[in-house]
């Protein structure tokens, strides 16, 4: 029995350690991601004043008061830098647009719409002129 759980063991396929995924999310374009890496540092720099700040609070040092108002400056800074990341990236979208390619399973099925409504269109073109044309005769005939 101990050599066919070693025949098993070496029968099974062996697995990688990393494996890609096929899709995976896009790169933010390059203001984005700036302004996003310059948010997350601004955090942690102000995690960083609020910690020292707190701990100078608790033993009751003469820095606790400017280590605070640092904290609270450095807190408007970082707020301030979140909210670029998010104006940085709408104004991108607007400028850029958004990349749309539909799939080629889709387009068929478009392309016979369209021409199904150019031809209704035209098809009512051509009632709407019969008519006028029928209107102009019957008062020239009365």
């Amino acid at each position: 029995m101990g050599s066919d759980s070693a025949m098993e063991h070496e029968a099974r396929p062996v697995r990688q350690l990393w494996v890609d995924d096929e899709r995976g999310r896009r790169r933010m374009p390059d203001p984005v991601r700036t302004a996003a890496v310059r948010a997350v540092l601004l955090t942690s720099v102000t995690l960083i004043l609020a910690t020292v700040a707190f701990l100078f609070s608790v033993t009751g040092s003469w820095i606790a008061f400017p280590a605070t108002v640092a904290a609270v400056a450095s807190t408007v800074v970082t707020t301030w830098g979140v909210l670029d990341v998010w104006i940085t990236r709408q104004v991108w979208r607007q400028r850029n647009g958004v990349v749309s390619e539909p799939s080629s399973a889709e387009r068929g099925p478009r392309r016979e719409r369209r021409k199904a409504e150019r031809a209704a269109k035209q098809a009512g073109r051509s009632e709407q002129a019969g008519r006028a044309a029928d209107a102009g005769a019957l008062s020239e005939a009365a």
